[in-house]
């Protein structure tokens, strides 16, 4: 069944072959995966742009709703992606018969993680009171998330069964389901949102249903093709049943647990620079919006690379090809650096063209521009620590990276950022620039690190 999907590695072929076949492995599982990082993009890109032609306090009430959901849902996605490598290496060592009782272990977490995410987003009014929304803004806010509230639980199902599918090599079920999921999101926010097929219109409270009902039948979905599917007739999530474990649950929290914080931590560190730079005016902070989303796009291929590395190494180990693992892991630094200098280059010479896409207005489009030269620069930094977290968390070493992450974030280029923007300590002040090279200097600090770690990084370190 995985001979297709993760194949074993053929030791006695050259050096190069052997590099170029693991690439090509890499692509086939990282393809899918590309396209479901986009599907769950363009469900927010679909959110957006309908409730913003619904009225601006519905498109601010989503985007406020969104940014308090967003972290939590990432740091339950990150301690969850640790069964796609403990599922992959189970399968790489051929020991099939650990992978439900795995699997299970992460659905008890996924039903925990659904009743802390329900609590506090159906009660975040301290949180608007705070934000001192006007009120009709706050009422839609809570109206949105009450209503998202009710696809939480479908939604981290979702996010434990891909480590099922994932982990056995199947990158492109979840790849059909996202892509589900953004064609139900689609109409569903139609009519919801404006009013059709007889319903109220109920702007962004609509948006959340919308939401709520694509995660529920892809949901639905998944778990009738698992139960449908010949690949899966030897894995059933019903007579394959096992109670909670306590060392199993511990074993998935103790991988899960640093890369949900990792996540978490890089996403707070963004949404704190736009709090930052938010006194710098409008201009300045729709110029920064545009430069991290474009910087944001571009990510997704070597993320969905990284993912993809993340299985391949794991099953590798788990296959007691420990020579092979290290090779995939150390030539994809190749792999993705080639592909972040080609972006970095299209960011260069391109940069006017990109912000002509976004907006119409001069003054942000010379800030885009400005920053775009800085991107370039800060996303080869970001892809090169990916890589190396990526290749890492195939290893299953994800402590000692997440405290790499958070000095790299937190200790470097957060401050380093605020001295360049605000201050003349070091150089003049640089305004919003002065924050994308302060990230592009902590991300360095990050690969450099990280880079170091995975190359002393010894497979016998650790138990598969």
């Amino acid at each position: 069944m995985d001979e297709v999907h993760q194949p074993l590695p053929e030791t006695r072929q050259p050096l190069l072959t052997r590099t170029l076949a693991e690439w090509r492995t890499l692509a086939i599982l990282g393809g899918p995966i590309l396209v479901a990082q986009l599907a769950q993009m363009a469900n927010g890109v679909i959110d957006t742009v309908m409730a913003g032609h619904a009225s601006a306090e519905d498109l601010a009430a989503v985007g406020i709703g969104t940014s308090l959901w967003m972290p939590l849902f990432l740091f339950f996605m990150g301690m969850l992606g640790a069964l796609q490598p403990i599922i992959s290496g189970y399968n790489g060592a051929r020991t099939l018969e650990k992978i439900m009782p795995a699997t299970w272990q992460g659905l008890y977490l996924a039903a925990i993680g659904s009743v802390i995410m329900i609590a506090l987003l159906t009660n975040v009014h301290p949180v608007l009171s705070l934000l001192e929304l006007d009120t009709h803004t706050a009422r839609i806010t809570q109206g949105y998330l009450d209503a998202f509230a009710w696809g939480i639980p479908a939604l981290l199902l979702i996010t434990a069964l891909r480590g099922l599918t994932d982990g056995l090599g199947h990158t492109r079920v979840i790849m059909a389901f996202s892509v589900l999921s953004t064609l139900v999101n689609l109409p569903m926010n139609y009519i919801f949102i404006y009013g059709k097929l007889g319903l109220p219109a109920m702007g962004g409270v609509g948006c959340g249903w919308a939401t709520a009902i694509s995660n529920g039948v892809a949901a639905l979905g998944l778990l009738l093709y698992l139960n449908r599917s010949r690949a899966y007739r030897q894995f059933h999530l019903i007579s394959d049943w096992v109670k909670p474990d306590i060392a199993g649950l511990r074993y998935v929290l103790a991988i899960g647990i640093p890369i949900g914080f990792t996540i978490f931590v890089e996403a707070s560190m963004f949404s704190v620079i736009a709090l930052f730079l938010a006194p710098l005016g409008p201009v300045v902070v729709a110029g920064h919006q545009i430069a991290l989303n474009v910087v944001s796009l571009l990510f997704m291929l070597p993320l969905s690379i990284g993912m993809a590395l993340t299985l391949r190494v794991s099953f590798l180990m788990g296959a007691g090809a420990p020579d092979t693992a290290r090779l995939i892991a150390r030539s994809s630094l190749i792999l993705a650096t080639g592909t972040a200098l080609v972006f970095a280059l299209m960011l260069l010479v391109f940069s006017r063209e990109i912000a002509a896409l976004y907006t119409s207005d001069q003054a942000v489009q010379a800030v885009t521009v400005r920053l775009l030269m800085f991107a370039a620069f800060f996303q080869i930094a970001d892809v090169i620590q990916v890589t190396c977290i990526s290749a890492l968390r195939g290893y299953k070493d994800t402590r000692i990276p997440m405290f790499i992450m958070l000095f790299s974030f937190w200790g470097v280029g957060l401050p380093l950022g605020y001295l360049l923007t605000f201050t003349n300590w070091l150089i003049p002040a640089m305004g919003a620039a002065g924050f994308w090279v302060g990230l592009t200097g902590g991300l360095a600090s990050a690969g450099l690190l990280l880079g170091w770690r995975l190359f002393l990084f010894r497979p016998a370190d650790q138990a598969v």
